[in-house]
């Protein structure tokens, strides 16, 4: 059986700005990652004004990510539409990029990264591998993104009586796709569901939908329901009639969830810590917001910060999420479409503000 004082489950962006934090103060750990190669998460890929300055404690640049800037947000619903400049520029990039950088700069400081390592299960403080391998730690910080693992899975009722699924393809690139997304991304609404499509660094545009079971299941298979909103929503049905590539997924995201009770030794981040919903553009946001504030938290006071560290960090997501929340309730509505045109670019700007997390300061490195 192995042994480390601090164990990361995890390399997307929580567990990787968590390692980050470790790298920098001297502190030993190891990061397990169950891809050999970096892949491409299913997520919608937008990094807000507060990511970026995350980010930048991190010691990423945001041009390293993608270098053109999104200051714009337009919404549809139906043949309605409103926009507004955002707060500030955003970028988006897609999570194979990210997570490279990411992952790159913490091996860079000297993180432990250990690839192709499935964790099956947890016992309390004991982690067993898909080879059958054990390791115990003394604080774990778990990163596992929206994927559960056994025994320390998110309850079954946060997933809601209608849950909803998160859909994602990419639309090959073409000179229209670039102008039409030039410096903005849409949101596009519909019943029980809603669509943001953001062009990425490679040039291909993200189309990521999150929409409830009984949505899917009327429809048929992912691809009809794609065909049907193609033919609902006129501004999206010209993209969506050009996606050739297969349709990725993901069941039961549980929206609007949190963990507000907390464990010595526990450290849970990113979606494990609460899931916003996607509309608001800032899950990566509290992923790497949480990698880097348990990390803090862990280099000052050790594994018993993590109880407190959860009931604090939940009380900083709880407005975003909340926001996010309801407005992703009238955004699903069938009415939303008569609600649009009374939408100002006040209120779309007052929104994005409300569904921000603020950043934490960047442990700062004190290896001499």
């Amino acid at each position: 059986m192995r042994r480390t004082p601090a164990l990361i489950v995890g390399g997307g962006p929580a567990g990787a700005a968590t390692a980050i934090g470790f790298a920098r103060a001297g502190v030993p750990h190891l990061l397990l990652e169950r891809s050999r190669e970096t892949g491409d998460a299913l997520c919608g890929g937008f990094l807000s004004w507060r990511t970026l300055e995350t980010l930048a404690g991190l010691g990423i640049d945001p041009d390293a990510l993608n270098p053109a800037r999104v200051t714009d947000v337009r919404l549809f619903a139906g043949t309605r539409r409103a926009e507004a400049k955002l707060p500030r520029p955003a970028i988006n990039v897609s999570r194979h990029r990210l997570d490279t950088v990411l992952l790159a700069e913490a091996e860079r400081l000297g993180s432990a990264v250990e690839r192709g390592v499935t964790v099956r299960e947890i016992d309390a403080r004991t982690v067993r591998t898909a080879d059958g391998a054990t390791m115990t730690t003394d604080a774990l910080f778990l990163a596992s993104g929206k994927h559960d693992i056994r025994g320390l899975a998110r309850p079954e009722e946060a997933r809601g009586a209608d849950p909803t699924l998160g859909l994602r393809v990419h639309i090959t690139p073409s000179p229209a796709l670039a102008r039409s997304l030039a410096g903005r991304i849409e949101l596009h609404l519909f019943d029980r569901g809603y669509a943001g499509l953001a062009l990425q660094e490679d040039g291909r545009a993200n189309l990521c939908l999150a929409v409830h079971r009984s949505r899917l299941q009327e429809a048929g298979t992912p691809r009809q329901l794609l065909d049907a909103l193609g033919r609902e929503l006129p501004a999206l049905g010209e993209w969506i009639a050009r996606i050739a590539d297969p349709v990725d997924a993901i069941a039961n995201v549980p929206y609007g969830w949190r963990e507000r009770h907390g464990e010595a030794g526990l450290f849970r981040l990113g979606d494990q810590a609460g899931v916003i919903p996607s509309l608001a553009g800032e899950g990566m946001g509290i992923a790497l917001a949480s990698g880097v504030a348990a990390a803090d938290a862990y280099r000052r006071d050790g594994p018993g910060a993590a109880a407190d560290w959860q009931v604090d960090f939940a009380r900083r997501i709880a407005r975003p999420i909340g926001v996010a929340g309801l407005v992703r309730r009238v955004a699903e509505t069938a009415g939303a479409a008569w609600l649009l045109p009374m939408v100002r670019p006040s209120l779309i700007r007052l929104v994005a503000h409300a569904t921000r997390i603020a950043p934490q300061p960047a442990v700062p490195d004190l290896r001499l």
